[in-house]
């Protein structure tokens, strides 16, 4: 069956909202105005997008008007039970499934927080695999992550497509391992890398539902 790799966080579902509400509501039960609201929502993007090391500030800013176990576990959770499936997205799944593909999560991050969204979601129903980056030691776009996934459901690479939302990460990755991808801009335009998309799609949906239809 052909394979198809697809990432989690803003491509199957929207971690940045779910973060972006989570935040919301941590710093309302702390008591904090609404402009710093607005201000902890907008480091809250940046602490999602920043590299590891970048990550250390947004939690003091955060931190000094709330207590230091309420923010560990806020950043421990990272809206990991927050995230929701859409059903055109659920939808969209199904008819891949159907059509023969077999689909694996590949995604980046800790194993706690991503197999967490997984379950929650009830997208362990639909894909047939996935893999998290801490898990198996290697991170998009490495290639190793991309042959641990086709190696968890007994799979080769051959005429693979990748799905996600990062140019580096999934479209440099899908290059990497000489795999077809899809770009999920979501309105974005595309800046331009060493390796540009096979296609580009607004929307998971419409990703999933274009590989599907695609000829082998």
């Amino acid at each position: 069956m052909p394979l198809l790799l697809l990432d989690l966080d803003n491509t199957l579902v929207d971690r940045d909202a779910a973060y972006r509400a989570m935040l919301g509501d941590f710093l309302a039960g702390h008591g904090l105005p609404a402009g710093r609201h607005r201000l902890a929502h907008e480091r809250g993007r940046q602490w999602v997008h920043a590299p590891p090391g970048g990550r250390p500030g947004h939690a003091r800013a955060v931190r000094r008007p709330c207590p230091r176990d309420a923010v560990r576990d806020l950043l421990d959770r990272g809206a990991a039970d927050r995230v929701v499936l859409s059903g055109p997205v659920r939808g969209a799944l199904a008819r891949a499934r159907t059509a023969g593909w077999t689909l694996v999560i590949v995604t980046n991050g800790r194993t706690a927080q991503q197999e967490t969204k997984i379950r929650t979601t009830g997208l362990d129903a639909p894909a047939h695999g996935w893999v998290v980056s801490e898990a198996v030691g290697h991170k998009k776009p490495a290639p190793e992550i991309f042959h641990a996934a086709a190696a968890a459901v007994g799979a080769g690479l051959d005429g693979a497509w990748v799905i996600g939302d990062s140019p580096h990460a999934d479209i440099a990755g899908a290059a990497g391992i000489g795999a077809r991808s899809v770009w999920v801009s979501a309105g974005r335009a595309w800046t331009g890398t060493a390796h540009t998309p096979t296609r580009t799609a607004p929307d998971a949906v419409s990703a999933i539902d274009s590989v599907v239809g695609a000829p082998g």
